[in-house]
């Protein structure tokens, strides 16, 4: 029923035709069967299917839960094959072998998706558009052929999740908005002015439904009162601060947009990140530094607790900070700014040209090409009308100082994206809500605190040291003895260390992404019954479109 080219060895683009419909198989399927000879997995010699069968059934059943799509898995056909063999056995009727071999690799088929899809390889992620993801790689056949020597499918996948602390938190909650889902939701509220502490607004009965709703207000404290008290302005502030607004109190514009995204969309946010819980590797480390790029963030952590946490700017939508994760291993104190070519290009060799004392007034220097760095070219010996990008008489760099775009010092953890944290003097972008300005870079507000944190502990280096060294006019490079994972997140949906549901924008648009390959993941394809084109009428599964092959 595989094929011969599974006979073979081949493992790609393998399938399973079935009454004329072609069903997709996993791609580490056909060569599970060669390696077992071609036997069945799930059923014995005499046809009975096995326990672990019933128990992986009762499993995928209730997949929905986790944000996946039962269609995935065969759930419908498998629930009514598996039935109908029971039942043949109960009154001592055969069942077919093609039916009982259909059951196998079917079982098989949404066991190996399944811990893909929850625990996946490196080229899952990748297929997934999960950029520079750190992922826990499971193999899957070995984990099937666990449970099936253990006969125990709870115990095998209990025990991979059992560190997914985040993951399990977000199921939680995704269970709750379907319950309000199913109850209509939450009111939406008209426009209308600000409200702040003490004003009357009509809105305000229908506001405090929707807080005591998503949890931020006790629904004892619910009344039809059309002033803004201090409860409603104390559980107003706890919504605000769960999804990245100035924690003020006031029903606003931006509170207002919040509070009306329906549950819909809220659901999908949920599920959405429920995959991205599935990509990162699960051993984060004890000491990691962790940049939120939608919170515009930055925490560090320490046996589980989290022991600094400052503002951030990322990337613009245009030059997106990557998702990835890397080890910090060097700072650099009063480093240079080298000129990337591209601004370069549109920004500064413009500036040059239009005035020769450019260069000087903002303390830039031109590095010959070449091994040594020191050696800088007078730009006064240069005809500038006849310089372009491509011409350039060698690297364009701005010297050490408070005018430098990285400040005072660099934290480097050596990346394929040419990413680092680094000071700014552009001190007030910290006070925008939204901080997308960089280039890609990381900028962070408390630059000497971290870099405290980090030599911490490090022969000769005192707080004092730390700050001399930041003000140097010549860049100073320092190892850490104590290199520090840092891991760079992009997250819509999440549960923080107070079991509180966080939700921020998606800034970089990528939730529609990855929400389109989910969904792309489940389109109904030649073996779902709801798929255009003519319908075969023998077909019977509820879900899956494959007619139940027992007799």
């Amino acid at each position: 029923m595989i094929g011969e080219t599974a006979a073979a060895g081949a493992v790609a683009d393998a399938f399973l035709d079935v009454e004329g419909l072609r069903i997709p198989l996993h791609r580490h399927l056909p060569d599970f069967y060669r390696r077992r000879d071609f036997n069945p997995a799930w059923t014995d010699a005499q046809g009975r299917v096995s326990v672990v069968a019933w128990q992986w059934l009762d499993r995928i059943q209730g997949v929905a839960a986790e944000g996946l799509d039962p269609r995935d898995y065969h759930v419908g056909v498998l629930a009514a094959s598996l039935e109908a063999a029971h039942v043949s056995r109960a009154y001592e009727v055969d069942c077919e072998p093609a039916g009982l071999a259909l059951i196998d690799l079917l079982l098989t088929d949404s066991f190996l998706k399944y811990v893909s899809q929850l625990f996946p390889s490196g080229d899952d992620a990748a297929g997934a558009g999960m950029e520079g993801a750190k992922v826990a790689v499971a193999d899957v056949v070995s984990v099937l052929n666990q449970v099936l020597r253990r006969q125990q499918v709870g115990a095998v996948l209990d025990a991979l999740a059992s560190e997914r602390a985040g993951y399990r938190r977000l199921l939680v909650y995704l269970e709750h908005y379907r319950r309000l889902d199913l109850a209509g939701g939450w009111p939406v509220l008209d426009d209308g002015p600000p409200v702040a502490l003490g004003q009357r607004d009509s809105r305000l009965p229908a506001l405090r439904r929707v807080l005591a709703l998503v949890g931020d207000l006790d629904a004892a404290a619910l009344s039809s009162g059309q002033v803004m008290d201090r409860v409603t302005a104390e559980a107003l502030k706890r919504f605000q601060a769960r999804h990245g607004l100035r924690p003020d109190g006031v029903l606003g514009q931006q509170t207002l947009a919040q509070i009306n995204v329906p549950v819909v969309r809220r659901i999908e946010q949920i599920t959405v990140n429920l995959e991205r819980e599935r990509w990162p590797d699960r051993d984060v480390g004890a000491r990691y530094l962790q940049v939120d790029i939608t919170d515009f963030h930055l925490s560090v952590f320490d046996s589980g607790i989290e022991v600094m946490r400052m503002p951030v700017v990322v990337g613009t939508s245009f030059r997106r900070t990557p998702v990835f994760s890397a080890l910090m291993t060097y700072l650099v104190f009063a480093p240079y700014w080298t000129v990337p070519p591209t601004i370069l290009q549109q920004d500064k060799l413009p500036l040059i040209k239009a005035d020769p004392n450019y260069l000087k007034a903002h303390h830039y220097e031109i590095v010959a090409w070449g091994k040594d760095p020191d050696r800088t070219i007078d730009p006064r010996g240069i005809n500038w009308k006849q310089v372009t990008a491509e011409t350039f008489p060698g690297l364009l760099r701005q010297k050490p100082g408070p005018w430098n775009p990285l400040g005072r010092v660099k934290f480097m953890f050596p990346n394929a994206y040419h990413v680092y944290l680094h000071d700014t003097p552009s001190r007030h972008l910290f006070e925008e809500q939204q901080r997308t300005f960089s280039s890609g870079c990381i900028r962070i507000a408390r630059p000497l605190d971290l870099a405290v944190f980090l030599l911490e502990g490090q022969q000769g280096w005192s707080k004092e040291r730390v700050a001399r060294e930041m003000a140097r006019s010549r860049p100073y490079t320092v190892y850490l003895e104590r290199p520090l994972p840092v891991h760079i997140l992009y997250r819509t949906a999440w549960v923080d260390t107070r079991g509180r549901l966080q939700f921020r924008n998606d800034i970089y648009e990528k939730d529609s992404e990855l929400l389109g390959a989910l969904r792309q993941r489940s389109v109904p394809s030649e073996n779902d019954g709801n798929a255009p084109g003519p319908k075969n009428d023998a077909l019977n599964s509820e879900q899956d479109g494959v007619r139940p092959m027992v007799r």
